[in-house]
């Protein structure tokens, strides 16, 4: 009895180790005599992909599926019976080879789920699962007679390819998910079309719901972001003899892939190895405006207007009381007929003028292009145009050809930046303007410019009035032997009591000494080249940071009158407040807000304070320094140039908003005079543009090279400087090197977790489009700011090659130029004199 129950329990035991045996295997190939089971999984050779069954949360159906192999949460990227799913305690269904060759889905009654359909010439074939995540069934040589890549689900893997076939007319797409937790087919498709160039689409049903447009051999031209931004190598590929073309995606490594949400959208994700999740590329625009047709036949969609719908010049609504309430899809109409339409014979009359081309620039140019032509240039395709009256619009791309359109202009798109132009045939009367409509738009237009600028000419009189006020008093103080006059300082003192439009308060020098402890060393803040900062309690509690200006200093009186002259008017959050200064003797003090934080350079170059700066912070310094250039540049009465924009020269509050300071060598500008040649160049170096360094040129473009610099120093956590050791001249072409080699997230600050990639990635690549060689190429602070927010597409950045300001302080300057260098190593200096 003892020996039957000890072998009953051996049999028991062996049982369980059996069934354990077989739960926790994994399989490499899938045979006739090995199927695939519930408990088992089907992995790829170097552990990437895995293929098994699963259930969705909330519901009891069961599948059999791709996905990453342990990448959590696991993307499942295919689904072999999403349209008839498996009974979740069905325990005996399978997976397996049949004798016909081709892989079959079985429950647990034998019956055939889903399968493959080819016909196999051998009884040999086995299924494996590649590191590419392609699923295939092979034959006895290994050749591949099926593969999951040729039956997408919703998406789309590196090496995976959508197609076309413009013979056949099959048509292979991504299909969303029903919802989140059911993968049956959805409404939402994307693929390409048949037409050439072809185009990216998103279908909802049959019906047109999102357009990426044309495809330039580079991108699409309805989403310049998709190509040029992240580099993620979008590739569309047509094979003429067989009439099919095919789009693929290639992504930094095979741990990304592109797919559409069940409510249509569609992203493309990547693993990122720092923070442990997937993370997003890429995604189609979240607004109204790609939504297909929003604004009707004739109508141009602009998110960033209000409303968002316009008709194109020549056009009117179709429906007043319809687009008046916001439903734009009946689009526009054309408000005078054409004159080659009206009759042909009449127009070789000499009172009947030709129509005209309406040029409009950065479109998203319309659906389905009639003809594509092959010509020269953008002349011949206007020409031939003119010729045909049957073409309503015409755009020219190089990369494409003339493209025609001669129906309806529909799912026009206006971008802030990129894009391409477009041309659209007007009434000559209309392209001249109606004669009495003329007069009146122009008599409107030119009152409406009148009253403004005589309201901007008064408005900067005024306060040109005020500063001229406080020139002529700080002439007073030119020279050492002026400022001992008491009857000076005092007459000083008198006119600005006068003048009770300024806003600045005069202190008395022993108010200074009370509230800096007589400028004690403990009180110091830092030290520069024009002078000291000492931190300072008024009387009436209110803290300020003062800069005492050196009585040595050959070149701080001019500096100091012009940070008094030029910001004792600006207001803006991110600009450092002058609240006060002190002329007695000898002694010239400014008084500025206090920021408890010191400036950014504290932070970003301290290996103990570095990590304090998380992206969130990061990103809000970054925003909050290109709306204070902005508001310089184009907000403010007058443009300014601040000409010393470096990471000293941006102060934190104490919750760490910046501020920019130091306006001694800020420059300022009437009207649209925006380019100056000096020959005293100032700055810092490292952070001065090729033509200011090189020709004394300086222009607003100037301050946006420093932006870029600071910008890249921000998201690294490295001086521009200070690149040596890794064999890049500076942090610029250490920069480039990680952008054009795919790998530009490495460039991150390795004490910051990088919470949201997208962001880092494009703040990097802004950064790059600021340190352009040739000022033309960069972008203007209001591009900045709507790239930023991510409101604007982005160019393709070009290598930067100036990047030898390093060497500059070695190297002999022209005698004719005087040059003032900064330290970017000291927290509130202005210049440093060499």
């Amino acid at each position: 009895m003892r020996l039957m129950i000890s072998w009953c329990s051996c049999l028991v035991i062996f049982g369980l180790l059996r069934a354990s045996h077989r739960a926790s295997v994994v399989a490499y190939n899938i045979t006739p005599s090995e199927p695939l089971f519930p408990n088992q999984t089907l992995v790829s050779s170097g552990n990437i992909f895995e293929l098994g069954f699963f259930k969705l949360s909330g519901s009891e159906n069961q599948y059999i599926g791709i996905r990453y192999k342990n990448l959590m949460p696991s993307k499942i990227v295919w689904v072999a019976n999403r349209e008839r799913p498996l009974v979740y305690k069905d325990r005996s269904a399978k997976l397996t080879i049949g004798s016909d060759g081709n892989l079959k889905l079985m429950d647990g009654q034998e019956n055939i789920v889903w399968s493959t359909n080819v016909s196999s010439r051998s009884n040999h074939t086995s299924a494996v699962l590649l590191d590419s995540g392609n699923f295939v069934l092979q034959d006895e040589n290994y050749a591949h007679i099926w593969e999951s890549f040729e039956d997408p689900t919703d998406t789309l893997l590196p090496t995976m390819r959508l197609e076309v076939n413009v013979k056949t007319r099959v048509k292979k797409l991504l299909i969303s998910w029903r919802s989140d937790s059911d993968p049956f087919p959805g409404s939402f498709s994307t693929g390409l079309t048949y037409e050439t160039p072809p185009q990216i689409f998103t279908w909802n049903g049959s019906t047109p719901y999102r357009r990426g447009g044309q495809w330039d051999k580079s991108k699409f031209v309805g989403i310049p972001t998709m190509d040029q931004s992240y580099k993620s190598g979008y590739t569309v590929e047509q094979d003429t003899q067989q009439g099919t073309t095919y789009f693929s995606v290639k992504v930094y490594n095979i741990f990304g892939y592109l797919f559409i949400y069940s409510e249509g959208s569609v992203k493309l994700m990547y693993w990122d190895d720092r923070a442990m999740k997937w993370s997003k590329g890429w995604a189609s625009a979240n607004d109204t405006c790609p939504i297909y047709g929003t604004c009707g036949p004739f109508g141009v969609c602009n998110s960033l207007n209000s409303p968002i719908c316009r008709c194109i010049y020549g056009f009117v609504p179709k429906s007043n009381e319809e687009w008046n309430s916001g439903n734009w899809t009946r689009g526009c109409v054309r408000e005078m007929e054409l004159n080659c339409q009206k009759n042909t014979s009449t127009l070789t009359s000499t009172n009947v003028k030709e129509d005209e081309f309406w040029q409009m620039s950065r479109m998203r140019l319309p659906d389905s292009a009639d003809y594509v032509l092959d010509v020269e240039d953008e002349e011949g395709c206007e020409s031939w145009c003119r010729r045909n009256c049957s073409c309503l619009a015409y755009s020219y791309v190089s990369t494409i050809g003339c493209m025609v359109w001669n129906k309806d202009l529909i799912d026009l798109r206006e971008f802030p930046t990129a894009g391409e132009d477009l041309s659209v045939r007007v009434a000559h009367v209309k392209a001249g303007g109606s004669p009495h409509k003329a007069v009146i738009i122009s008599l409107s237009t030119i009152a409406g410019i009148m009253f403004f600028a005589v309201f901007v000419f008064v408005l900067c009189k005024w306060k040109t009035g005020n500063l001229n006020k406080i020139r002529r008093l700080l002439d007073l103080v030119d020279t050492p032997e002026k400022s001992t006059k008491l009857t000076q300082g005092n007459a000083w003192q008198e006119q600005l009591k006068q003048d009770d439009s300024l806003e600045l308060t005069l202190y008395s020098f022993d108010s200074i000494l009370l509230a800096t402890n007589k400028f004690s060393t403990t009180s110091k803040l830092g030290q520069g080249g024009f002078g000291s900062v000492y931190k300072g309690k008024l009387k009436d509690g209110k803290e300020v940071a003062v800069k005492r200006l050196s009585s040595t200093s050959a070149q701080g009186v001019e500096e100091f009158k012009n940070e008094i002259i030029l910001i004792s008017k600006l207001q803006h959050r991110n600009l450092v407040k002058l609240v006060g200064y002190c002329i007695e003797g000898e002694e010239k003090i400014l008084l500025y807000e206090y920021l408890s934080n010191k400036s950014l350079d504290a932070f970003l170059f301290d290996s103990r304070k570095k990590a304090e700066l998380d992206w969130g912070k990061r990103f809000q310094i970054i925003q909050g320094i290109a709306r204070g250039l902005l508001y310089l540049h184009r907000d403010s009465c007058r443009r300014v140039i601040h000409r010393d924009l470096k990471v000293s020269n941006i102060l934190l509050n104490e919750k760490m908003n910046p501020k920019i300071s130091d306006f001694g060598l800020a420059r300022m500008f009437e009207g649209t005079e925006v380019l100056v040649n000096t020959q005293k160049i100032v700055g810092t170096r490292g952070y001065m543009s090729p033509e200011y360094v090189m020709g004394g040129i300086f222009s607003e473009r100037s301050d946006v090279y420093s932006f870029g610099v600071l910008l890249l120093e921000i998201v690294s956590g490295k001086k521009n400087t200070a690149m040596y050791d890794q064999g890049h001249l500076n942090l610029l072409s250490y920069a480039w090197q990680l952008w054009s080699d795919g790998k530009a997230l490495d460039l991150t600050d390795v004490a910051m977790a990088v919470s949201s990639p997208l962001e880092v990635t494009r703040c990097i690549h802004v950064g790059l489009l600021c340190v352009q060689d040739h000022a033309p190429d960069r972008p203007n602070m209001l591009n900045v700011v709507l790239i930023l927010s991510g409101e604007s597409d982005l160019p393709q950045p070009r290598q930067p090659i100036f990047t030898f300001q390093a060497e500059m302080p070695n190297r002999s300057i022209p005698s004719q130029q005087e040059s003032i260098w900064s330290v970017n190593t000291i927290t509130n200096t202005v210049v440093e004199g060499r």
